[in-house]
């Protein structure tokens, strides 16, 4: 738990809510903590740490067995009403990257493009020329790459927390969608 000598409150941090994402996605088991920091880019300590303050947040909880498991109401809200104030936007210039927010996929199919380049996750290895949108973690565009699925749900929260209102809202109800108990 992220602690300060002055300060005793437990902080989230970003890579927690990648941690959060992940675990929510539906039909897939929680995965051993080295096997989600493997997928995700960060360690297993890290992974476990997320878990932890997650729990703390009463995002999570854990199973009997000792798997954690989402609380998907809670997430739905922290994603809707608090997490973009936790994890604002940071946006920068020109770069190669992956798409995201309204211009990855699933807002892609709903929302025609204007004349501004599109939102990326800066990476070396990606192929769209766009406006810089830091992702809440530098492993998110290799994670979003292994794992599609959970690439969509980060897009989804970067229109949350950067995009328009119209973005935002159907972005939220795409989320909601997705994170269904």
């Amino acid at each position: 738990m992220a602690r300060f000598p002055s300060n005793p409150q437990p902080v989230l941090r970003p890579q927690d809510l990648v941690v959060l994402l992940r675990l929510a996605l539906p039909f897939e088991l929680a995965p051993s903590y080295a096997a989600l920091g493997a997928e995700l880019g960060i360690t297993a300590s890290e992974a476990h740490a997320a878990v932890e303050r997650a729990v703390v947040a009463r995002l999570a909880v854990k199973t009997s067995d000792g798997k954690p498991q989402v609380i998907r109401t809670a997430l739905q809200q922290f994603l809707q009403h608090g997490a973009r104030y936790c994890f604002p936007a940071s946006q920068g210039g020109m770069t190669r990257g992956i798409p995201t927010g309204y211009a990855a996929s699933p807002l892609k199919e709903q929302i025609r493009p204007g004349s501004d380049p599109p939102p990326v996750w800066p990476w070396k290895n990606g192929t769209t020329r766009g406006l810089a949108f830091t992702p809440l973690y530098p492993s998110v565009p290799e994670a979003a790459a292994r794992n599609p699925a959970l690439g969509e749900l980060l897009a989804l929260f970067d229109a949350v927390r950067g995009g328009s209102a119209r973005e935002q809202a159907l972005a939220v109800a795409l989320l909601e969608e997705r994170l269904q108990p």
